[in-house]
């Protein structure tokens, strides 16, 4: 998944929401996708209905995006990066950890 998680901050690199930036709700490594704020909107037709007693309408909501379309924006350089892993060693514990390819610093 190219080290996309949950509440990192992503740019859009392709398609029609090209540019745009948003905060990761949901990440879905199997299947390759990811929910990101404000980012492929859809309308949901929705019918009067019991959960829905003050009526029909259109919803506007997300849908996932796929991961090979986005590109981490570095909370250093606030610019759309790529990412590298680097080897850390905390003590007896080795850590794997994001490091932004632009400005070489790490991403927690």
């Amino acid at each position: 998944m190219r080290g996309i998680r949950v509440n990192d901050m992503v740019c859009v690199a392709t398609g029609a929401d090209k540019g745009k930036r948003g905060k990761v709700i949901r990440v879905d490594a199997s299947a390759g996708r990811v929910l990101v704020e404000g980012v492929n909107m859809v309308f949901e037709h929705v019918r009067k209905s019991r959960k829905n007693p003050q009526g029909g309408g259109r919803l506007e909501r997300e849908m996932p995006v796929a991961a090979a379309n986005l590109l981490l924006v570095c909370p250093h350089c606030d610019k759309p990066t790529r990412t590298a892993r680097k080897v850390a060693l905390e003590g007896a514990h080795r850590l794997s950890l994001r490091v932004c390819k632009k400005c070489h610093k790490e991403i927690r």
